[in-house]
């Protein structure tokens, strides 16, 4: 029983590794589209509109 107990431990962090992996490759993909993009366009970054002051700024890594 302890042997079933151990394997579905270990099962389960393996999941949880392989999703956290995956969650990071599909953020690394994103951020290196994105600066393709602006590589290719010559832009500096990305704007986006504040929507409380109305002005713009430039888009966060974070975002």
């Amino acid at each position: 029983m302890a042997q079933l107990i151990f394997l579905l431990l270990v099962v389960g962090v393996a999941w949880l590794g392989y999703r956290k992996f995956v969650a990071d490759a599909e953020r690394l993909s994103r951020s290196r589209r994105k600066a393709e993009e602006e590589r290719r366009t010559g832009a500096d970054g990305t704007l986006v509109k504040d929507p409380e002051t109305g002005e713009y700024r430039l888009r966060r890594d974070d975002e």
